[in-house]
């Protein structure tokens, strides 16, 4: 598939790439998004689950490593941050595989932590800077695991 780029000049609008990402759902349940600190990977997640219609608030979960979100129909979202995780067996400990292979939508923030157990497609999101400082380049692709 091939790579869409988005040029956004501010959060009001991401929903374009949220509505983006929503279609790709046939295609992978496991998006992971790559960004430096401070690009905006969880607020671009946060916006993608008020578009999934998710009743709880949407938060990073940096400390507790994943959140579980429920939206109005009762389906569940896992969001993860690995940012802490200092080695694969911490994956592990927390059974990552009971959510990445459960058929519900998984968000990952700094998947690049784990790439060695990614799942063979998902979503990959790359978030850059723009030229200003609310503007940011994001494209999207289906992506193959190494």
């Amino acid at each position: 598939m091939n790579r869409k780029t988005f040029e956004i000049n501010g959060i009001e609008e991401l929903s374009k790439v949220s509505e983006y990402l929503i279609s790709l759902r046939d295609k992978a349940t496991v998006f992971a998004f790559f960004g430096a600190m401070g690009a905006g990977k969880t607020t671009l997640i946060k916006n993608l689950c008020h578009k999934l219609d998710v009743t709880d608030e949407v938060t990073s979960p940096t400390f507790a490593i994943i959140n579980e979100y429920r939206t109005k129909d009762r389906d569940s979202i896992y969001h993860f941050d690995f940012y802490r995780i200092k080695k694969l067996e911490e994956v592990f400990d927390i059974g990552y595989e009971n959510y990445m292979y459960s058929g519900n939508l998984c968000l990952l923030e700094w998947p690049e932590m784990i790439e060695l157990l990614m799942p063979d497609n998902y979503v990959r999101i790359d978030i850059q800077p723009g030229s200003t400082d609310e503007s940011r380049i994001i494209s999207c692709e289906i992506a193959q695991s190494v």
